[in-house]
């Protein structure tokens, strides 16, 4: 069943990461982006913790181009971006074989001197 926004009632951005991060676990990345939908839907705020459980989810999954989705939705909205979001994106291009495409992120990460957390 799909989650509808108008039903949800006192969650928070914790609570959202928290669920996408569970779907992750379990495989289930396509719920994984439902979440971050609803929330988006819903006015919470979607920040860099929510944006990387999405992410990762994908990786996991291999399902590189929705990580790339999300990293272009970040970047539209300005979300800051971590050596964790970095590295979940790298791995989900390796797992579908793009390894150009994880070099070229490899380079914005020494360009953008990202730190990890």
């Amino acid at each position: 069943p799909t989650v509808m926004a108008h039903n949800i009632v006192g969650i928070d951005t914790i609570s959202f990461s928290t669920a996408m991060s569970s779907c992750a676990d379990i495989g289930e990345w396509q719920r994984a982006l439902q979440l971050s939908n609803v929330m988006s839907q819903s006015k919470v705020d979607l920040d860099t913790t929510a944006f990387n459980s999405a992410i990762s989810a994908c990786e996991k999954a291999g399902q590189w181009e929705a990580a790339l989705q999300i990293l272009s939705l970040m970047s539209l909205r300005e979300v800051e971006m971590h050596a964790i979001t970095f590295s979940a994106a790298i791995s989900a291009l390796e797992k579908g074989g793009e390894w150009q495409k994880a070099l070229r992120f490899l380079s914005i990460i020494t360009q953008r001197k990202i730190k990890p957390c």
